[in-house]
């Protein structure tokens, strides 16, 4: 899956002449699909069999993926009898056809993520809170590991070998792990009878939590988050309507308002939007950041190195996660790792003003856009030999700064190199010591979601949770569109610190609606945990 995820992006630049056109149309496609589809999917994963959602989820992405590899390795062997067929309208055919696959993959990796991650392994762990907290670590750190090497692998191979060959290792390598996945669900599936018990009502959740109306007084703490009943006559009649074309037509557009209207009720509401809102940000190691850091002067194998360092941060974070949940608590160690988190980048705030920051608002973002548009300068699609040695980006100094460019054989003694370096090198040290708070976190909210919300709703919920992650990134997207020189990258440095700190005080408001006056209180078990923890089916404490 990891594999595939990088390697997409790459085989449509090397398709579309090095232009990103074809990836930028991928990710909207990706993002738009999980915003609006997001809802339906955990739904569907709601209403049927566990191994039949897990199976079929697991079939599709594989068999997409499959599919795409064999048509990227037909187009890239006959690229040039593809442009004179039909003036190449079936080329840009083979691409939508691609895209639209790849799209397919990526939802049915979306339904695997909900089904295995936030449902299978809840009821893998029963009542036993501290296994669930150390499996969401363990399967994060995997996450982690396959994100480092995933991409090494397809690397290496599209380097000494070709574009094709990688097409035709990923698929092959999908083929044989679908295998090996599914027969270790099926394994996961025997050893674990309650997976086949799939209730629909609230009262038979497996943490067997209490269930209260949302009139009680009663405030959860945070041993025993107590799940608040929902109504559930209000989808029976909806089944019952069930009858005419109208209403089948109008069943997704009902399932989607009835999943964003039961988000929005559940308990956890505020912490899983903290959550989304951290993926409003430039402040991480995604294509814009990269792309950034080359224009002041990191080289190529500096940023492979700054990868690897997050990397190792993040694992750090899925360590330091089961550890602070023993110690303090769930909800705690969500307000422990937004605080860490929060102070890390407060040093990419700080880079913004440091020497050697390309920051300048006189510089209007619209400037090279409007040049573009209306002085008819046609969008470049492919690389000339002219424009290659700009792209060495490592001789100390940006090549951009302010609209001026420097030459890349201008005398070093004029262009010093500490000057320059001290924001960048300001803006990943806070970049890469932000991600043990932030994985921290994440694990935090994911478990959460896990132990709150209820087994009937469990898809829905994580669909849209999914579907809200998607759009604050989408919108993070947006924002670079509007203003993507390097001189307006301080102010979309100080925009992503300022909507990781709303973040972060949602989910303050969400702990202290939970812990009312405790939350302060030294990490030590809750008073009321404790006496919660003799109740039956409580075997830890959060």
């Amino acid at each position: 899956d990891r594999m595939w995820h990088f390697a997409v992006s790459v085989f449509l630049v090397e398709l579309y002449g090095n232009s990103l056109l074809l990836t930028a149309v991928y990710g909207l496609v990706v993002a738009g699909s999980v915003l609006l589809l997001g809802a339906i999917i955990g739904d569907w994963v709601d209403k049927n069999s566990r191994l039949k959602v897990a199976q079929t989820s697991l079939v599709v992405q594989n068999a997409s993926v499959i599919l795409c590899g064999i048509i990227l390795m037909i187009v890239f062997l006959f690229k040039t009898q593809l442009l004179t067929l039909y003036h190449g309208w079936l080329l840009t055919m083979c691409y939508i056809l691609v895209i639209t696959i790849a799209n397919i993959a990526n939802l049915a990796s979306t339904a695997t993520a909900i089904t295995i991650q936030r449902d299978w392994i809840v009821v893998v762990a029963g009542e036993d809170r501290s296994k669930l907290a150390d499996m969401n670590a363990t399967i994060r750190r995997i996450d982690q590991l396959t994100n480092i090497l995933a991409p090494m692998a397809v690397g290496q191979i599209m380097t000494f070998g070709s574009p094709m060959i990688g097409c035709g290792f990923i698929s092959g390598w999908n083929l044989m792990s679908m295998c090996v996945e599914y027969l270790l669900l099926w394994k996961v599936y025997q050893k674990t009878p309650s997976l086949a018990l799939k209730s629909a009502k609230v009262e038979e959740s497996e943490l067997k939590q209490l269930n209260v109306k949302k009139e009680s007084d009663v405030k959860p703490t945070e041993g025993v988050q107590l799940i608040v009943e929902k109504d559930v006559t209000g989808f029976e009649p909806q089944q019952e309507k069930e009858v005419s074309c109208a209403a089948r037509i109008a069943e997704p557009f009902i399932t989607f308002r009835d999943g964003w209207v039961a988000y929005y009720n559940q308990p956890v509401f505020l912490a899983g939007m903290g959550l989304a809102f951290l993926y409003m940000t430039v402040l991480g190691f995604d294509c814009i950041t990269t792309g950034y850091a080359y224009t002041q002067g990191l080289s190529g194998s500096v940023l492979s190195l700054l990868m690897g360092a997050s990397a190792v941060t993040g694992i750090m974070g899925t360590v330091a996660f089961p550890w602070l949940r023993r110690k303090c608590g769930l909800v705690r160690t969500g307000l422990i790792s937004g605080v860490a988190q929060f102070a890390c980048l407060v040093l990419c705030a700080i880079s913004v003003f440091m020497p050697g920051s390309p920051l300048d608002l006189t510089v209007s973002p619209f400037a090279d856009i409007s040049a573009r548009l209306f002085e008819s300068e046609p969008l470049p699609t492919i690389a000339s030999p002219e424009d290659k040695p700009e792209m060495v980006f490592a001789t100390g100094m940006p090549i951009l700064l302010n609209g001026s460019t420097i030459p890349a054989n201008s005398d070093p003694e004029m262009s010093p190199e500490p000057v320059p370096l001290i924001s960048v090198s300001l803006l990943f040290a806070g970049v890469i010591a932000a991600r043990v708070g932030l994985w921290s976190f994440d694990l935090t909210v994911t478990q959460l979601l896990q132990e709150n919300v209820v087994e009937s709703e469990r898809g829905i919920i994580n669909g849209v949770q999914n579907s809200m992650n998607y759009l604050l990134d989408l919108l993070h997207f947006i924002m670079v569109i509007l203003a993507p020189n390097p001189e307006a990258f301080g102010l979309l440095v100080l925009i992503s610190v300022s909507f990781v700190a709303m973040g972060h005080i949602m989910y303050f408001r969400f702990a202290q609606k939970s812990l009312g006056r405790q939350l302060f209180v030294c990490c030590t078990p809750d008073p009321k945990a404790v006496s919660d923890s003799s109740l039956p089916g409580n075997t830890s404490t959060v």
